[in-house]
C-alpha cells in the first residue's frame, strides 16, 4: 500500500484550534435525560479531566463532543472545524476485520491526508504492526488507536479511559504523551478510573454527576477532591471485613 503524502503547504494551512466552547449541551434517549445543560470551556495548552460514577454520562458526553451523537446546545471551536482536528480514543476501539496494525495506522493517516512517515520508527508502543489488529489484546488495541490519532496531528484529543488495560510502562508513556500534547498547545480531555493519572496530568477536573456538571476543581484542590472521592467510595464499608 503506497504511503500517504501531501504538500507541506496543505498541512500548514490547517489553523490551530485555540478554544472550544460548549453551551447548554443536552442529550436524552427517549424520555430519559442523560446530559443536562452542560457548559464547558477548553483552551489550548490545557488538560481537562472528567470524573464521575459509572452511568454519570461521561462516555455520552465524549460521543456528543466528537459528533457521534446528536444533541441539543452548541459546541463551537475557534480556529478551525472541530471534526477535522479531533482525535477520539474510545474506551473500546473498534478494529476492522483482516486489517493489520500497520494498515490501521495508514488508514488514519490517509483519512486526514497526512504523511505516515516510517511507521516502524514511529511505533512508540512496539506493537506487532503486521498482525491483524483484531487479534490484539485490549491494551494493545488501545495503544494502536492512540498512536493512530497522534499520527494525524490533531488539535483536540478526547481520551476515554486511555490507561484501561495497558501495562505500567505504557501507562508511563501515555502520561508523558499527554504532558507533551499540553506543552505543544493541544486541548486534551481525559477520563480515568485511576485518580492518580488525572492528578498527574490535568490542570482542571470536572465532576459529572447524574448528567450534570456538579463541580469544577482546580489543581490546588485535587487533594481535597481525591479525599472526598475516597471517603465516598470507601466510607466504613471495610469494617465488615474485620481487617487487622
Amino acid at each position: 500500500m503506497p504511503r500517504c503524502c501531501v504538500t507541506g503547504e496543505k498541512i500548514k494551512s490547517l489553523e490551530r484550534i485555540t478554544r472550544i466552547t460548549v453551551r447548554q449541551l443536552t442529550k436524552s434517549y427517549g424520555a430519559n435525560p442523560v446530559l443536562t445543560s452542560i457548559d464547558l470551556d477548553f483552551s489550548g495548552g490545557h488538560v481537562y479531566g472528567i470524573v464521575g460514577q459509572n452511568g454519570a454520562g461521561k462516555t455520552t458526553l465524549f460521543n456528543c463532543l466528537a459528533g457521534l451523537e446528536t444533541h441539543g446546545g452548541t459546541v463551537i471551536a475557534e480556529g478551525g472545524r472541530l471534526k477535522d482536528r479531533l482525535g477520539f480514543l474510545q474506551t473500546d476501539p473498534f478494529m476492522l476485520p483482516r486489517l493489520t496494525g500497520r494498515e490501521y495506522l495508514r488508514l488514519f493517516c490517509k483519512a486526514r491526508a497526512v504523511p505516515e512517515g516510517d511507521l516502524d520508527v514511529r511505533n512508540v508502543f512496539d506493537l506487532p504492526l503486521d498482525r491483524y489488529a483484531q487479534q490484539y489484546s485490549t491494551g494493545m488495541k488501545k495503544k494502536l488507536a492512540l498512536q493512530a490519532i497522534l499520527l494525524q496531528g490533531n488539535e483536540f484529543f478526547i481520551l476515554d479511559e486511555p490507561y484501561n488495560g495497558v501495562d505500567i510502562h505504557s501507562a508511563l508513556l501515555i502520561t508523558e504523551i499527554i504532558r507533551r500534547l499540553r506543552a505543544s498547545g493541544k486541548v486534551v480531555l481525559i477520563s480515568s478510573h485511576i485518580f492518580s493519572t488525572l492528578k498527574d496530568t490535568c490542570d482542571v477536573i470536572h465532576v459529572l454527576d447524574g448528567g450534570k456538571m456538579a463541580e469544577t476543581v482546580e489543581k490546588a484542590e485535587f487533594k481535597r477532591l481525591e479525599q472526598a472521592m475516597t471517603d465516598f467510595a470507601v466510607g466504613n464499608k471495610l469494617d465488615a471485613l474485620s481487617l487487622r
